[in-house]
């Protein structure tokens, strides 16, 4: 696993560093995810991801040949390993070499028992996590990895769940990947340091107050319960079972949002604010747990990480993926290819 600096100032520095004068090599797009290398699983017994695929593949440009068509019927929040095995056999059987990532086009299911769908899909069912959920998680090979072909250079096809629970937020949540980086406007990204102490496990990563100029970017770190008012938001981290006045702020296309909890990958379950309560509020992309972590900052987004390879023009899916180090019971969700710093 590639390690990180411990304290986050010195990692930023060298972020600073790099993004001040970029080169042509280091920003082209060819050297990240592709339309044609995603993958579109769609779920034919239900007529939402029937709708919200076509019309994904549509506006984002990918081949008719990347479309999977499989059968799920019941929409369940949770299927066992043997029924995944069976449906990862059939997504895979359709997929040639090229294919580095996959999006499945529904809201559920999204559990394999204790494991993420996306955690499973990508690194396969983990049943020694389910024995003990608060253990620590089986490393990711991908985590802050320079790749740009994580099926070509370590097997590994990076997925993420794109929510249908309304066709018309979800076509407004591919519009906003979609329209994500045509210019670079100014922009903010805050980190909130909590009054929920268990919840802040990651906060020792949280950038410091700063500026990545090239990018028209902020760091804003903050001791607050709550972000209000803000409309430049492009990173939005905190540490909360639930999170407060996302109604007051205006997200950026293609900003990450997420809050450290332990169910926020719960979609539809009601026990802790659900990450699609992001999706709702503008985010474009989020990130949470299915089953009970521990507040190991390991299963969770961290932060230098994620800010530094999504502005070095990583899509949401590259960015969200290299910045979890124990994804297993993680959830992806959004708009994969969303990147608004990646060059035209």
């Amino acid at each position: 696993m590639t390690r990180i600096p411990r304290f986050c100032p010195s990692l930023l520095a060298c972020l600073l560093a790099f993004v001040a004068a970029p080169s042509r090599a280091q920003f082209v797009s060819e050297s990240h995810l592709q339309p044609d290398q995603l993958a579109i699983v769609i779920n034919d017994a239900e007529p939402n991801s029937v709708k919200v695929g076509e019309y994904y593949r549509k506006r984002r440009g990918i081949p008719a040949a990347n479309v999977v068509h499989v059968r799920i019927p019941g929409k369940p929040r949770e299927i066992s390993a043997e029924r995944f095995a069976q449906l990862k056999d059939e997504i895979d059987a359709h997929l040639g070499p090229g294919i580095q990532a996959v999006l499945m086009v529904w809201t559920a299911p999204y559990k394999v028992e204790c494991n993420s769908i996306t955690g499973a899909y990508s690194l396969g069912f983990d049943p020694g996590q389910c024995a003990k959920t608060c253990a620590a998680g089986r490393p990711s090979p991908y985590f802050n990895s320079s790749s740009a072909r994580p099926y070509t250079d370590l097997n590994i096809r990076i997925s993420m769940l794109l929510p249908t629970e309304s066709v018309a937020q979800a076509k407004a949540l591919i519009d906003r990947g979609a329209g994500a980086g045509f210019r670079i406007v100014p922009a903010t990204a805050y980190y909130l340091t909590t009054s929920e102490k268990a919840r802040n496990s990651r906060a020792l990563f949280f950038p410091p107050a700063g500026k990545v100029a090239a990018r028209r970017l902020k760091t804003k770190p903050m001791q607050a319960d709550v972000l209000e008012g803000a409309k430049d938001v492009m990173i939005y981290e905190t540490g909360m079972a639930d999170v407060a006045k996302l109604d007051t702020l205006h997200f950026l296309p293609g900003a990450l949002a997420d809050h450290l909890t332990s169910l926020g990958g719960d979609l539809l379950g009601g026990e802790q604010m659900s990450s699609l309560r992001w999706l709702d509020a503008g985010a474009t992309a989020s990130y949470g747990t299915v089953s009970e972590p521990c507040n190991h900052w390991q299963k969770f987004p961290n932060p230098a990480v994620l800010l530094k390879h999504y502005v070095q023009g990583a899509s949401a899916i590259e960015a969200y993926w290299k910045s979890v180090a124990w994804p297993t019971q993680g959830l992806f969700i959004g708009e994969p290819l969303a990147a608004p710093y990646r060059a035209r």
